[in-house]
């Protein structure tokens, strides 16, 4: 649950409608592709960030919309968070809607 991740390892770069957005820390050299996870409530969904697409879990269909055109608008926010993670650097927080 996201209550349960290590902020440090785990940051949350955005929350709306009561949606939250994390990134996790690739330990080692990165091995998956650029990813981010979002849960609602009790359900979680891992979206991949090339293309923007749910790579695993799930979450209601309404949330899934939301979290999907929120990171089409946020992509290369996403991308250079993902890439400041990686490289040991605290990501930057990402507005919702701007």
């Amino acid at each position: 649950t996201p209550t349960a991740y290590d902020n440090d390892r785990v940051p949350e770069l955005s929350r709306f409608f009561g949606i939250i957005n994390r990134m996790f820390v690739e330990v080692g050299a990165p091995h998956h592709r650029p990813h981010f996870h979002a849960a609602y409530k009790n359900a979680t969904a891992t979206f991949a960030l090339d293309p923007i697409e749910c790579i695993g879990g799930e979450l209601p269909r309404t949330q899934r919309r939301l979290v999907e055109a929120w990171a089409e608008i946020h992509h290369a926010e996403l991308l250079d968070a993902w890439h400041r993670l990686q490289s040991g650097q605290s990501p930057r927080k990402i507005d919702p809607w701007q």
